[in-house]
């Protein structure tokens, strides 16, 4: 552990900031594997409505610097991609 006042602050925020951002990545990996679910049960409804969930919080999270904002367009394109050739 620091020994400077400040160090010792910069440590705690740290933690606090990491610990909120997981949970942001958390949230997104759901989302995503919500549409994934409903893709692979064949479910063209449920997984545009799921993306259309999914697209936003993919979009908060790039735009906090969780994840690359060409990953979060990666994604997105992959997943309306896989809708767009559901049968």
């Amino acid at each position: 552990m620091a020994n400077i006042k400040s160090a010792k602050k910069r440590a705690v925020q740290s933690e606090k900031h990491r610990k909120h951002n997981m949970g942001l990545k958390s949230a997104y990996r759901t989302s995503v594997k919500k549409v994934e679910a409903s893709i692979t049960a064949n479910n063209k409804e449920e997984a545009t409505k799921a993306l259309k969930a999914a697209i936003p919080m993919l979009d908060k999270v790039a735009t906090k610097g969780i994840i690359h904002k060409n990953k979060a367009a990666r994604c997105k394109s992959t997943l309306n991609k896989k809708i767009k050739n559901l049968k």
